[in-house]
């Protein structure tokens, strides 16, 4: 397990806890950690810099959300990729999204340039970090919703669903589609049509579904 070079320097010590979660997640994502694998407490600790109780409070943060199993007496193990579980995740998110976009209304002119800055750099990116920025360019999307809970159930959703899109980003062509989405969601809202834009949100948030089954039916996620 290469996890030694997880963290150029020590974890701060605001919002340990979280930051140890999100670390976590990122060693998931880009297969540090493998699906089934048991989370060594001693040697990831050692590598994030933090003591254990902080981590393990991380840990039990990634449980709750589904990306881990928690052992009574054997720890917590990384929870394998299947194909129900993704289904029944990406299916939330195309109800969530267009609903928040409806109750933030129409984006100001700065929120829409930053949506065509990502949205540009997303076009040079691949793999980990196309995914990084699309889920950004979302959030900047959906950023002047006001329900807040919304909004925390769209970013769980986002968690746990990381490592399956990357298996999508891998491509260049699944990249171009996402950056074709876009560009009709926000000439859309340049036009002030937030119903078209939510109809294209919802679109845009189905269209990976298939590949990304697709692959894990395959069983490759079995070779990562």
């Amino acid at each position: 397990m290469a996890i030694a070079t997880v963290r150029n320097r020590p974890l701060g010590r605001e919002n340990i806890s979280n930051e140890a979660a999100e670390a976590v997640r990122a060693m998931i994502a880009d297969g540090r950690l493998k699906p089934g694998e048991r989370v060594n407490e001693v040697h990831v600790a050692a590598a994030l810099g933090v003591s254990r109780t902080p981590l393990r409070e991380g840990l039990r943060l990634l449980a709750a959300e589904g990306t881990l199993d928690a052992a009574p007496r054997r720890g917590f193990f990384i929870r394998p990729l299947s194909v129900r579980e993704f289904e029944e995740l990406y299916d939330i998110r195309p109800i969530l999204d267009p609903e928040a976009l409806r109750i933030a209304g129409l984006p100001t002119p700065a929120r829409i340039a930053r949506l065509e800055k990502l949205d540009r750099a997303l076009a040079e990116a691949r793999g980990a970090a196309a995914v990084d920025i699309d889920n950004e360019w979302h959030l900047a999307l959906i950023a002047d919703c006001p329900n807040r809970v919304l909004l925390e159930l769209i970013k769980n959703m986002i968690a746990r669903t990381r490592r399956y899109e990357i298996a999508l980003m891998r491509s260049g062509e699944n990249v171009g589609v996402a950056n074709a989405d876009h560009r009709a969601i926000i000439a859309a809202l340049k036009a002030g049509d937030l119903g078209r834009a939510c109809v294209g949100l919802k679109r845009n948030m189905r269209s990976g579904k298939a590949a990304i089954a697709d692959w894990l039916k395959d069983g490759e996620a079995l070779k990562q």
